[in-house]
């Protein structure tokens, strides 16, 4: 009779450790599937960050026709390119929308790479991440037009960006024209700025700062788009505003983390971006 209950008594025993341990088992299993619905959809990555092949392939393999080969298209566009091309901030074109890229596309492919490894517009060279190769940026590239046009064969590389339209380098010759031009005209505008300051005006005074802003700075100024301050929010700015006004100024000429210089348009006169920097902070100052 004890023996019974003694047999009896283990396999109860037997029982609840099973039961627990199938319990513990499916909490483990809600805990990965509740990590992995909050798990972010990807990062931003900023000049200057080591964030390139590791990163961008940490999200694994996706298809050939968006990753190039072993390189993970889909996972560079999470890191780097999503900020603006999911956003359509600083008027990147937003990948998927066709009339947006429909301009886009009658350049080719190849021009089209020329541009994310280069750097076109408001856009900076390799989505303000330098240390992503060549052949990751042909495969987020792909990805990114793929919806919208025929992707050609992978694997070119710098060839394919060589190939690039003729007028591509036409293009790239009158903006360095320019850009020697707007060179010449600032050193006029700093003799000019000199004179103004003895005379205690500012150089950039009566440069209408608003309307520069709503054409050039709003889309990542308004929205905080690229990690940007946005206008008005004094907790944003207040550690930027100690730093000084020359220090705000010279960062949005120059160009500062993924900010492009002069917000990516180099037709602008130091005075200009001075100006629009103005408005910009004038909610906070």
């Amino acid at each position: 009779m004890k023996f019974s209950k003694l047999i009896m008594g283990c396999l109860a025993t037997l029982g609840l450790t099973a039961s627990a341990g199938t319990a513990l088992a499916q909490d483990d299993a809600e805990r990965e599937a509740i990590a992995e619905r909050l798990k972010p959809v990807g990062e931003l990555c900023v000049e200057g960050e080591d964030c390139g092949t590791a990163s961008a392939s940490a999200g694994g393999a996706s298809s050939s026709a968006s990753s190039g080969g072993d390189i993970d298209g889909a996972s560079i566009y999470n890191n780097v390119c999503m900020a603006c091309h999911e956003t359509g901030a600083a008027g990147a074109p937003i990948r998927g929308d066709e009339a947006a890229w429909a301009d886009r596309v009658e350049k080719g492919f190849a021009t089209l790479l020329d541009h994310s490894m280069n750097g076109f517009n408001a856009m900076p060279a390799r989505g303000g991440n330098p240390n992503l190769s060549d052949a990751e940026m042909e495969a987020v590239t792909a990805y990114m037009v793929e919806p919208v046009m025929d992707v050609p064969e992978l694997g070119g590389g710098d060839e394919a960006a060589a190939e690039a339209p003729a007028e591509e380098a036409d293009e790239k010759a009158q903006a360095d024209a320019a850009s020697q031009e707007d060179t010449t005209d600032d050193s006029a505008e700093s003799a000019s700025a000199e004179e103004s300051a003895a005379d205690g005006e500012p150089s950039h005074a009566g440069i209408d700062g608003e309307a520069i802003f709503n054409q050039i700075c709003m889309a990542c100024h308004m929205t905080g788009a690229a990690g940007a301050p946005v206008r008005g929010e004094a907790d944003q700015w207040a550690p930027r505003l100690e730093q000084g006004i020359e220090t705000l100024y010279d960062h949005s000429i120059n160009g500062f983390n993924a900010m492009p210089a002069k917000g990516g348009n180099p037709s602008l006169s130091d005075d200009e971006v001075k100006a629009a920097t103005d408005y910009l902070i004038a909610p906070v100052r």
